[in-house]
């Protein structure tokens, strides 16, 4: 086995490890520290669950022009 398959093998074992317990350390021999850690997948604030009011296209229209009338 080489060097490099070597070090492909550990990377994937650390990626499922970092996976199960949502970060790992990594200590260099000369001490220095790494952390890895899954990237979380960035949603937006916007992005939420729609609520089925079973109103029509004509109906919504409706409630926009209304509360605009009021604002007039």
């Amino acid at each position: 086995m080489t060097v490099y398959q070597e070090g492909q093998e550990s990377l994937g074992t650390h990626l499922e490890r970092a996976t199960r317990e949502g970060a790992i350390r990594i200590r260099r021999t000369n001490g220095q520290v790494f952390v890895l850690h899954p990237d979380l997948p960035q949603k937006s604030p916007l992005d939420v669950p729609g609520i089925d009011l079973h109103l029509n296209a004509d109906q919504i229209v409706e409630f926009i022009h209304a509360g605009r009338r009021e604002k007039e």
